[in-house]
């Protein structure tokens, strides 16, 4: 089976280097990720555009939109991304080059991270971004849940909040990512309310091999994701995605497959992402 991983980074970020030595042991660079994707099948990866104006300093004001994949002078041919949207650089300047990146084909979707910047989906100051997602017939991926930094504040990221949006663009796909977790059963109604919503299953365990063994053995850990799953009741509505380099892929991929219907894998694994992402066609 071909699978895509619809939410991955590839940025110069810090904290990211600082889990792939620590705490996910993976190798965060061109060479690890083709290594990864290649014994995995994974045939083409996401990445959710993002940079920090300073060392340590994500989330911060200072870096420019579009934000994009600056981990290496070159982005490996099986990754394409989602440029990152910065509110407070939303001036003509910012959304002008935000439009000059979207005209890019490899620019597959918009990615606003909400709890890691203090405004609500529905702010006012993202109604540009969102006319530009629609003049482009492209889909919004928001970061909902916990945020990997302390310095973000959950309350902009809980999923409930993209109910407003979900509503006023209809024709708009939303992708919510990480099902907004631990608030799963809240996002799983938005998910099931709105038919323009979906989520991504990134980013539900940070770790290697071993964590995702020890959670997905304990009797209690995952019953708020399981419990969510299900009271969608609508599998085609969720998307693969690793969140690497926070965990290693081929582990994540055993872990999603656990917790889905096997009739459903070729959905959750490649064929909702191609519609949700329909720029991806041409790559695969």
């Amino acid at each position: 089976m071909k699978i895509i991983d619809a939410h991955m980074h590839f940025s110069d970020i810090e904290s990211f280097k600082q889990t792939a030595v620590e705490i996910s042991n993976v190798e965060y660079n061109t060479s690890g990720i083709s290594k990864e994707y290649l014994e995995s099948n994974v045939v083409l990866g996401i990445g959710m555009g993002l940079t920090e104006g300073q060392k340590e300093g994500f989330p911060d004001s200072s870096s420019r939109t579009p934000m994009g994949l600056d981990l290496e002078h070159s982005v490996p041919t099986s990754i394409v991304y989602c440029p990152g949207v910065n509110p407070h650089h939303l001036d003509d300047d910012g959304l002008a080059a935000l439009e000059k990146s979207l005209q890019d084909p490899r620019a597959v979707g918009i990615k606003i991270y909400l709890g890691y910047y203090r405004y609500y989906a529905y702010d006012p100051v993202y109604e540009p971004v969102y006319k530009l997602a629609e003049k482009y017939q492209l889909p919004i991926v928001f970061h909902t849940g916990d945020t990997y930094s302390e310095r973000g504040l959950l309350k902009y990221a809980h999923p409930l909040t993209l109910d407003e949006v979900a509503v006023e663009y209809r024709n708009i796909n939303f992708v919510m990512a990480h099902f907004g977790d631990p608030w799963t059963l809240d996002g799983a109604e938005v998910v099931y309310k709105n038919r323009n919503m979906y989520a991504d299953l990134s980013g539900l365990v940070v770790g290697t091999d071993e964590d995702i063994k020890r959670y997905k053995e304990s009797p209690r850990f995952f019953n708020h994701l399981k419990h969510a799953l299900t009271f969608t009741d609508n599998y085609k509505k969720f998307i693969f995605g690793t969140d690497w380099p926070l965990v290693p892929v081929e582990p994540y991929i055993q872990f999603i497959k656990s917790i889905i219907p096997k009739a459903y894998h070729e959905d959750v694994f490649y064929t909702t992402a191609t519609k949700v992402f329909p720029r991806i066609k041409q790559f695969l």
